[in-house]
């Protein structure tokens, strides 16, 4: 079982290598006994959006149904033959993720199986749960049982998933608009974007990542620099992303490339090292 446990989490590592630089990089900043777990989180995540998003011309929602089911019975019976739901189910039990937070994610993955305009209600119930909630859940691997510290660092750890999550909506505003048929921004025209909404979304990101900010700097010393990593890689996308005018963010992707992320990490790093996060 140990053999299979790691293997299936070496396939999660994979997943995460493969779709995100970013994240990839960033787990490597946290320390070693942190990272499998985090990878574990990931693949999971991973799958489930695919799903929603990618799968076209299958049916995604009897696939996502079956994809909750066969989690729930993972992390009931402490086994799967699925090696992502084999990673996932072992770090949920051994840190006690709330069950809660699991189902609110997928219900917010669930959510994009239809074509909707969000309104406010909906946007927050949404990003609670696409995002706010995986932050949650990697900070009960993070604190490492301490349940008090967990609770302190909540609204902070919410606030920073919240900001990653608002930015992936800026950054690929125009493919889930043009190809998907989303527009979660509530209260903003996508067919008629301007500058004015963009700015309105930017102030609403810029609250976020301050708190977000805050809760890093409170973290435990061996998750603090890889959330850090991920952090400085959003902000500089974010960067880039108030740089460039409204029309230009509807018409194309802003992406950071590769060797910008490493230099990040580098300077990072070294920020870390002489303590001046």
């Amino acid at each position: 079982m140990d053999f299979y446990t790691k293997t299936s989490i070496a396939t999660s590592k994979e997943i995460t290598k493969a779709y995100s630089t970013s994240f990839s990089l960033g787990i490597l900043g946290l320390s070693k006994p942190l990272r499998s777990p985090i990878y574990a989180i990931y693949g999971f995540v991973r799958v489930a959006d695919e799903i929603v998003d990618t799968f076209h011309g299958k049916n995604q929602r009897d696939l996502l149904e079956r994809f909750w089911s066969e989690t729930d019975r993972a992390i009931d019976e402490g086994i799967s033959t699925n090696p992502v739901l084999q990673s996932f189910q072992y770090v949920v039990n051994e840190y006690q993720i709330d069950r809660s937070l699991i189902n609110t994610f997928l219900r917010s993955m669930e959510m994009d199986l239809k074509d909707q305009n969000f309104d406010q209600a909906t946007y927050e119930q949404y990003i609670l749960g696409s995002a706010e909630v995986v932050g949650l859940m990697c900070l009960k691997v993070f604190v490492q049982g301490d349940q008090a510290r967990y609770e302190e660092l909540t609204p902070f750890a919410m606030k920073l998933g919240s900001a990653f999550q608002k930015i992936n909506f800026l950054r690929d505003v125009a493919q889930d608009f043009q190809s998907l048929g989303r527009s979660y921004f509530p209260n903003v025209d996508l067919s008629n974007f301007n500058d004015e909404a963009k700015m309105a979304i930017e102030r609403d990101i810029e609250r976020d990542f301050r708190k977000g900010y805050e809760g890093i700097l409170q973290l435990p010393k061996g998750s603090r620099f890889g959330v850090y990593i991920a952090y400085m890689y959003y902000y500089a996308l974010f960067q880039k992303i108030m740089r460039t005018p409204s029309s230009d963010v509807f018409m194309t992707r802003i992406r950071i490339g590769n060797r910008k992320k490493y230099r990040l990490f580098a300077s990072s790093f070294v920020r870390h090292m002489l303590n001046l996060l």
